[in-house]
């Protein structure tokens, strides 16, 4: 899809200023630079990053509560769906605050120049959630390419207390996904087709308990 298309589209969608698109713009530009040298998004997406990723990432938006303190992005990667949320948030001026976490130290370096860049109201953090002995205390959580279902769900019974929403995307394997974690976990959740693909859903997670 042509770039001016996508970003008609994004724009459509999302609703935000000129300042914000000159904003992802940016960011788009650093994207592609460094993943020349470092593995952040695959060559096939490339050249489709408003839609496959900036607007894959800032669907969840209108869902997330304003007034929750902080919001963690596990195994952030590229930035997606965090960065793009703290952009389109800071469009809005919503001052919920975003917390990458990713295990690698080169990704969270890229991560660090995104935010001073474009002076955003989030904290790259490099932990290695599966193995170091951590524990959150937040709101909101969110994962999009992270890990399956099941270890998320594990990952966040095990360290979150006080957790109001998880968020988490799927692909194609997302509801067979869904089914096995039922038989193990007692779920409220909602669930959405995505925006940007109609094989892929995003749940919201109400509750969760152990059965």
């Amino acid at each position: 899809m042509d770039k001016t298309i996508q970003i008609d589209t994004f724009s459509r969608f999302t609703q935000v200023s000129r300042e914000t698109i000159t904003s992802l713009k940016k960011y788009e530009d650093i994207l592609i630079k460094t993943n020349k040298t470092l593995n952040l998004v695959g060559k096939s997406t490339i050249k489709d990053i408003w839609i496959r990723h900036f607007l894959d990432s800032v669907q969840v938006i209108d869902f997330i509560d304003k007034n929750s303190k902080t919001l963690v992005d596990l195994g952030s990667g590229a930035g997606f769906p965090g960065l793009v949320l703290a952009i389109a948030l800071k469009d809005r001026k919503i001052s919920l605050k975003i917390k990458l976490i990713e295990k690698s130290p080169k990704k969270i370096r890229f991560l660090k120049s995104i935010i001073n860049e474009l002076q955003l109201n989030a904290e790259a953090i490099n932990q290695n959630v599966l193995e170091e002995p951590i524990k959150f205390i937040d709101d909101i959580f969110i994962a999009r390419a992270f890990k399956p279902l099941e270890i998320i769900l594990q990952l966040i019974h095990n360290k979150a207390k006080n957790w109001k929403k998880i968020f988490i995307f799927l692909g194609k394997t997302g509801k067979n996904e869904l089914l096995q974690a039922s038989k193990i976990w007692d779920i409220e959740y909602k669930q959405r087709v995505s925006v940007t693909s109609s094989d892929s859903i995003v749940i919201e997670i109400n509750r969760l308990k152990k059965k």
